[in-house]
């Protein structure tokens, strides 16, 4: 059959005031006469054979259907009562990850002094945990982009759950360092809510919200250290290490009204499960379902690790690989080396014309109540680092706010270079912390939006990973090394020296990702 390369034209009278209408691939033009009720049409329809590009001409019966994305309908909802119950369930994961965190910094002195631990056996219990994380990371980012991010998290926390309060019945050292290496695999798991949370919420609040969920974080900080105040000096760390697993439990209480994201389950050809979660979003924000068939992107390869390697991915997987592992190197450096610094504060002028005093590595020091309340202090600083978080986040875009946090971190550490007391000691890391738990913040917004639906939580996954390697590294930088020096200033420089080198890979990143929409399939 011969193909059709001409154009049909057909002319016709049309009412001036009937409805307007168009048909798909026709080609009108109108020449109106004066002082007449309708006007001629002449319709011309490019006709070729169904192999080529244009469709033949068909009646105004056969409209094509509408359709519509999990984005279309994302943004149609809005920010509503959907997304807020999102962002509290997500908050009281992050509340239970930090809480497990700022423990070993809590539980690290007080073994030290009960069960007469060297320094390398203190910071190998936090080690411990990170190489957990490290093993952890990747394998629930797996689970997660296969067989939901919604199984992946409830399992991920029924793991902490359950090994934390084990933890609190360890009769020896042995049985703790075991115990938390195991807890820390599950915390792996925990960055999984970013992602879940960032599939439900649209362009314009992405970047705000995730950066809120900061505040979860700090609050579970605080709540971990007023905790410890009021505990340790009268029930001891069991009963503290108990007490810090319940807002794990409440989340697990609740969390069978947690979705599973629609994204995931179009990428999986679930098109019925995903119009079912859409539906609830748009009854829960008083709103209306968009017309039309979901379009869907069924992928049969999820979570691989060779998809962050491909030419359009790569740079920004090695880059961001870097920047996690300076962020937890940073971080966790700083929360662990608070007490040590308040200690260097109080005795450096003391130490002025004084000859080094030798310590012995078994000699310990409990934390007082004055340690607990400037560590209250220094944590607190944390929920100012994320409000200002909300005001750079959109307006210099993703990649400068991180920057600029790596860089106030290290202008705020290098006085602590100086002997300057415990009262600046506690300002300055109070500022430090605030900038690098924002930068944090901002490191786990981009990475959400950087990465494929099909891969995003593996792509998570794996930088936190690299994140955990700093985090694995610290305990002897931040502890050990701090502890064979009279004042920390190799300490300092390393962490400063690193921070530097983080912003520099911030700004290089290939793209920014403020105000764009999530991706469902990979680019090449």
């Amino acid at each position: 059959m011969k193909e059709w390369i001409g154009a049909t034209k057909a002319s016709f009278r049309r009412w001036k005031n009937a409805a307007k209408w168009s048909e798909p691939e026709f080609v009108g033009h109108a020449d109106e006469e004066e002082d007449t009720d309708y006007e001629i049409c002449t319709v011309t329809a490019a006709r070729v054979e169904s192999g080529g590009g244009r469709a033949p001409l068909s009646s105004g019966s056969n409209k094509t259907e509408e359709t519509f994305t999990v984005d279309d309908a994302v943004e149609a909802f809005g920010f509503g009562k959907f997304q807020v119950k999102m962002c509290l369930f997500t908050g009281l994961s992050w509340i239970a990850d930090v809480m497990e965190i700022m423990l070993i910094s809590v539980l690290g002195p007080q073994l030290h002094c009960e069960w007469r631990l060297h320094n390398f056996q203190v910071a190998l219990i936090t080690s411990v945990v990170f190489i957990g994380m490290i093993i952890g990371s990747p394998l629930w980012g797996y689970i997660s982009d296969n067989y939901g991010r919604r199984v992946g998290l409830v399992m991920s926390m029924c793991w902490i759950f359950y090994f934390s309060l084990l933890t609190a019945f360890a009769p020896v050292y042995s049985w703790v360092l075991l115990l938390r290496g195991i807890v820390g695999f599950g915390m792996g798991g925990v960055h999984l809510s970013l992602g879940l949370l960032s599939e439900f919420l649209p362009v314009k609040s992405r970047g705000i919200c995730l950066v809120l969920t900061g505040i979860f974080w700090a609050a579970g900080a605080v709540l971990e250290v007023l905790l410890a105040m009021w505990i340790m000096p009268t029930l001891g760390w069991r009963w503290l290490v108990i007490l810090s697993t319940i807002p794990t439990g409440i989340f697990l209480c609740f969390c069978f009204w947690m979705p599973e994201s629609p994204r995931f389950d179009v990428v999986m050809g679930r098109r019925e499960r995903a119009v079912a979660t859409l539906t609830r979003m748009a009854k829960d924000n008083s709103k209306t379902m968009p017309m039309g068939k979901l379009i869907v992107h069924k992928q049969c390869t999820h979570g691989q690790f060779k998809d962050l390697f491909t030419p359009h991915y790569r740079k920004t997987t090695l880059l961001l690989w870097l920047i996690g592992f300076t962020y937890s190197f940073c971080y966790y450096g700083m929360i662990l080396m608070t007490t040590d610094l308040f200690n260097a504060g109080e005795s450096c002028g003391a130490s002025r014309g004084a000859d080094i005093e030798l310590h012995c590595s078994l000699e310990c020091k409990y934390l007082t109540s004055a340690d607990y309340e400037n560590l209250l202090w220094t944590t607190i600083a944390e929920l100012p680092g994320i409000l200002g978080l909300i005001v750079l986040i959109d307006c210099i875009g993703r990649k400068k706010t991180m920057a600029l946090c790596f860089f106030m971190f290290s202008l705020c550490i290098l006085p602590l270079w100086a002997c300057i007391g415990r009262t600046a000691v506690t300002i300055f890391v109070f500022i430090a912390r605030a900038f690098i738990l924002g930068g944090f913040q901002a490191f786990y917004v981009y990475i959400s939006e950087a990465y494929p639906t099909e891969n995003r939580s593996f792509a998570m996954g794996t930088a936190n990973a690299m994140g955990k390697v700093g985090g694995l590294i610290t305990p002897f930088i931040a502890q050990v090394l701090l502890r064979t020096s009279m004042y920390p200033t190799l300490t300092l420089a390393v962490f400063c020296g690193c921070s530097l080198l983080a912003a520099l890979a911030c700004l290089i990143l290939p793209i920014e990702t403020s105000g764009k929409p999530l991706q469902e399939t990979k680019l090449k």
